[in-house]
């Protein structure tokens, strides 16, 4: 009588699913990580110093990588470390440049500097009129210092309360507005300064 040999063959091995969910997790960390604290990274702003161009609760996307390689210039809104206190995030918009002198005189912004050593006063279309203060101030920036204003005037603390912001503190800008859903935009707040 004959014995039969059958061949049988294994089942297919099941993927090992937590090797390959760990080797998932490691190649998307390597992505995203560099991205999120070099790159660009979520805030949410909190408050009403930027009334009306940024409302409270609005979720921004902002750029940190644009001023390793482009000049800060006036008018550009910027998160940066409050420097007294660098666990808080400020959002403000730059008004005076490294070198400059900033003029405040009620509502009017005076700078001078070398290409105006007569001074000029900004056109600031971003601040409503009911968010206008009358201070008075001078000041001088250094090299690596900028004056930063709230477009709300009148519920902004900022340069004028706690002096220039060096550069070392600035993180980046608003690349994207993502809510509310309304008003998603690309570089909000924006905006041309000029002179009168």
């Amino acid at each position: 009588m004959e014995t039969k040999i059958v061949e049988t063959t294994l089942p297919p091995k099941k993927a090992n699913f937590w090797k390959d969910t760990a080797i998932f997790a490691i190649i998307a960390l390597a992505i995203i990580l560099p991205i999120r604290f070099f790159v660009a990274q979520p805030f949410i702003v909190d408050g009403s110093s930027m009334d009306p161009t940024f409302a409270s609760n609005q979720y921004l996307i902002v750029d940190e990588l644009t001023y390793r390689f482009e000049p800060i210039e006036r008018g550009d809104v910027i998160i940066f470390k409050y420097p007294n206190d660098t666990s808080k995030y400020f959002i403000k918009r730059v008004i005076g440049l490294p070198g400059e002198t900033v003029q405040i005189e009620g509502s009017k912004v005076i700078i001078t500097n070398k290409d105006h050593p007569l001074g000029f006063t900004l056109t600031e279309k971003y601040v409503a009129p009911t968010n206008i203060t009358s201070n008075k101030l001078t000041i001088t920036l250094s090299n690596s210092q900028y004056f930063t204003m709230g477009d709300n005037r009148a519920a902004s603390f900022d340069s004028r309360s706690w002096g220039p912001l060096d550069k070392k503190y600035i993180i980046g800008r608003p690349f994207m507005r993502l809510f509310p859903f309304n008003q998603i935009s690309f570089l909000p707040g924006e905006s041309q300064v000029t002179n009168r």
